[in-house]
């Protein structure tokens, strides 16, 4: 089993360009319309309490999928087959530089993956929306929730859309409810989690001065108190890893992060990697990864446990509703801005995009087959 879910989440880390929003899609068409590992309703609560819960959102929506599937041996491999990838290319990228970073062919392929994104949340959007925003009001929540986050495109914003959808359709949605989710994990689990990290974290907010410790206090702090994911973590990091990293250097690991597949927060993997002493960058690029991972995903089984606990109370079912509706809102505003504009720039790719997508609702293909026909298709036009 381990295996098993550790190849298909690597496999994933090999492919899932594009951020939260696209991993978010990847997940749901791999393990719920392909594998069957979880239904609609597991997955989209699994989504919907990664956006109240601090830390990066689809890493843990992975860990969840991973932990339904194997206990804690299928998160931990869901979560090491996800990330490694974008571990090794960061820590390649410390080590060797940015010398393809101007290559043709590189960012060739690199325009082709951000157009292959957004066909990805397209999709995850299409079948989202059909499956959580099927009566007027949850329409509304949806469409209201994206102009929200238009509207107010701040580092909270999507903490904010979620907590207030939740008030609203505890009141709204409670005589609409959906099927509450059955997710095992334990009291146990759930408690040893939580003492786990309360422990972890007293211990950073002791540990001072410039030194390793230091750098990893401040990296777990920094993975315990973020919201929204990688694009949020790095204004936060900034501002506490200022006697650490240059902010040039914070720069170039965020933009290393979007270049490479994966989740975000392995920009910490990269900080970690270049202030390494010799001899010791993939070491520090390791720590550094777990210390802002590790919050997100012990909270995560912490908010499971209390969550299965008063999932069946109709205002809670209500509210869940609403958040599910919310985050298709969320979903559709993070397409238009930022990724829309970042990666369709001309008539051509929007074409490209649109044929994707029906491509992608029609034939129902694997994702490394989407993959492999954009990278294929970047590749020839870089080269012609």
């Amino acid at each position: 089993m381990f295996f098993s879910v550790f190849w298909k989440f690597f496999l994933l880390g090999c492919t899932s360009f594009g951020g939260p929003a696209a991993h978010i899609g990847y997940f749901r068409k791999e393990f719920v319309e392909r594998l069957g590992w979880a239904t609609e309703t597991e997955y989209a609560q699994w989504v919907a309490l990664s956006q109240i819960m601090p830390g990066p959102g689809s890493s843990q929506v992975g860990f969840a999928i991973g932990y339904h599937r194997g206990g804690v041996l299928g998160a931990v491999a869901a979560f090491v087959g996800f990330t490694l990838p974008s571990v090794v290319l960061m820590c390649l990228f410390a080590a060797l530089g940015s010398q393809f970073a101007d290559d043709v062919l590189f960012q060739g392929v690199l325009v082709a993956l951000k157009l292959m994104a957004v066909v990805v949340i397209l999709d995850a959007i299409w079948g989202m929306g059909r499956s959580f925003c099927q009566s007027y009001r949850t329409r509304l929540v949806a469409l209201l929730s994206m102009v929200f986050v238009l509207l107010w495109p701040l580092g909270l914003s999507g903490l904010l859309l979620v907590l207030l959808a939740g008030a609203v359709g505890a009141v709204w949605l409670a005589d609409t409810p959906t099927k509450s989710f059955t997710a095992p994990v334990s009291r146990h689990i759930a408690y040893v989690s939580l003492g786990l990290f309360i422990a972890l974290f007293v211990m950073t907010v002791l540990i001072n001065g410039n030194g390793g410790a230091a750098l990893m206090a401040q990296l777990f702090q920094a993975g315990s108190l973020v919201f929204g994911g990688g694009h949020v973590v790095l204004p936060l990091m900034s501002e506490q890893l200022a006697n650490f990293v240059s902010t040039t250097h914070l720069l170039t690991a965020y933009s290393a992060a979007q270049a490479v597949p994966g989740p975000m927060f392995t920009l910490a993997t990269y900080i970690g990697a270049i202030l390494a002493p010799e001899g010791d960058l993939v070491l520090w690029g390791l720590l550094a990864t777990l210390a802002i991972f590790l919050p997100g995903l012990l909270l995560m089984l912490v908010g499971q446990h209390f969550w299965q606990r008063v999932g069946h109370y109709p205002r809670v079912q209500g509210a869940v509703n609403a958040i599910n509706a919310a985050v298709v809102g969320l979903l559709a505003a993070t397409l238009i801005f930022p990724i829309l504009p970042a990666s369709v720039t001309g008539i051509w790719q929007a074409i490209i995009v649109l044929l994707a997508f029906a491509w992608l609702r029609t034939k129902q293909p694997a994702i490394w087959q989407v993959v492999t026909v954009f990278v294929v298709g970047g590749m020839v036009s870089a080269l012609f």
